[in-house]
Parts: C-alpha cells; structure tokens; sequence
C-alpha cells in the first residue's frame, strides 16, 4: 500500500510540474518525457499522447528482450501520467521569470520521479531503451542512457532556443539533487564506528534504548600498538541525537566517526520499534 501511494503521488507531482511549469514557459526536460515537450513545442501535439504512444513501442520494441516485471513496473505509471497531464493542461500559468519555474518545475520533477523510484516502479523511457541495447549489443546501459538525453537536451536548442535549453539544464541538474535526496532521504540511515573504553555500556544503552543493535570490530592502534575493540553501529537518522547523547554521557572523550548510508539489505540492525 505504502509504495502505491508513493508511485501515484510521484506521476500526479511529475504531470502537474509538467503542465503548469514546464509546458507554459517552453521547458523542456531529458529522456522520452523531454522528447514528447520538444514536440508540443514544435507541432502543438500534447505530451500526453506522445508519451503514451512512446510508451507503447517501447514497450512493443522491449518486450523481447526485457523480463516481463521490468515492464508491468510502467504499466500504471505511463497511462496515469498521461492522463493526468491530459486532464490538467489547460491549467498552466506563465510566470514573469521563467528561471523560477525552472527551478520549481526541476524540484517538483524531481521529487515526483524520486517517489516513483523509491516505490519500485519508473516510467520507462531512455533508460529501457539503454536496457534493450545492452541485451542487444551489450552496450553500457548508463552511458547509452546519458547519451540519449544529452542529445535530446541538446536538440531543444532548435526548437525552444538557446535560453531556454540552458533553462532545461537547470531543471535537469535540480531535479537530479531533489530525487537523489527523496530516494535517500526516506530511507536514509547513518552508520556510527565508536571507538571507546566504555564500548560495552554503550552498546547495551544502544539495545535498550533505541532498539537498534550494535557489532564489534577488531582493530588495532598504529600509534598505541594496542587491540581495540569498536563499535560500529547502523540507525535512521532521526535517533542520531539519541545515539550522539548516550556516547556523551557514557564517555565524552569517545572517538565517534559518523557516515551517510542509502542502502541497507538483509541482517537484523533495526528491532521492530524502530521506526
């Protein structure tokens, strides 16, 4: 249920950035998405269609070559894109700035797409073509990809004009960062490495107060030439001031070395109470 509401909040906020801040300002965007703007730029045709109709040979081009879940995970998103930039286009306001709806359109976007992801769904494009040619030829999926949208950045210089392709860019670098931070930011943790005399005390405090567990690691000082145990730890960020406070009171001279984590799979770091 959780990553439903999160897939259909990510297509609403992505079709909403498109119609009331790319589409009135000639914005355009990367991927097959950018390519279906350069069009209604170009003939008027409305993105909807062509991103639906895109949808459809890609996924008539792929389905050769790509396992079936690979597919299915479009299979909602692109039809509830399409209908909801459909259904909202004529609901566009042209802004004085247009840098500003750049910036929001690139924010919005990529929070839309970083929702999308995080639920486990996409909404093809660029990156299944890439897909396709690596089964294909064995091209690198990731620089085949970047290509495709650097030419069809690229290629909005003909149709929106030099100012507005840079405009694009824009939006594409924030969009980049704001999808990054959705994608770590709802799941982000924080992993600790303690090296302490009272490592036993803080990690019984850890167990009991957080719900969190802790593992020992063996290590040795260059300099003292003496074995010393560490602590290394694994919580959501949010109990970052707890676990920061317990090493304080139990030994203020702890040496504490904190590290970003966006990914963690498998083992038994986190009790069911924390959440």
């Amino acid at each position: 249920m959780k990553n439903t509401i999160l897939m259909i909040s990510g297509t609403i906020i992505i079709a909403l950035s498109i119609t009331l801040l790319a589409m009135p300002h000639s914005i355009a965007d990367g991927g097959t998405l950018g390519l279906a703007l350069l069009i209604y730029y170009a003939i008027g045709l409305s993105p909807s269609i062509v991103v639906f109709g895109f949808f459809i040979v890609i996924s008539l081009l792929s389905y050769k070559y790509l396992a079936k879940s690979v597919l299915l995970k479009t299979l909602v998103t692109v039809p509830m894109l399409s209908l909801v930039t459909y259904l909202t286009e004529p609901y566009g306001i042209k802004l004085e700035d247009p840098l500003v709806a750049a910036v929001f359109f690139g924010l919005l976007s990529g929070v839309g797409f970083g929702l999308i992801i995080y639920s486990g769904s996409s909404i093809g494009g660029t990156s299944t073509i890439a897909l396709v040619l690596r089964k294909r030829f064995g091209w690198d999926v990731i620089f085949t990809a970047f290509i495709m949208d650097v030419v069809i950045v690229l290629a909005g210089v003909f149709v929106i004009g030099v100012l507005n392709t840079l405009y694009t860019v824009i939006a594409l670098f924030i969009g980049k960062v704001a999808s990054d931070y959705v994608i770590g930011g709802l799941d982000s943790k924080k992993a600790f490495i303690i090296v302490s005399s009272e490592n036993d005390e803080i990690a019984k405090k850890v167990v009991s107060s957080l719900s969190s567990t802790a593992t020992y690691i063996n290590g040795k000082g260059v300099y003292a030439n003496q074995e010393q145990k560490m602590l290394y730890i694994l919580i959501k960020n949010h109990k970052v001031m707890q676990l920061r406070r317990i090493v304080n009171e139990i030994d203020p001279e702890a040496f504490v070395v904190v590290n970003n984590v966006k990914d963690v799979s498998g083992g038994t770091f986190f009790g069911s109470s924390n959440t």
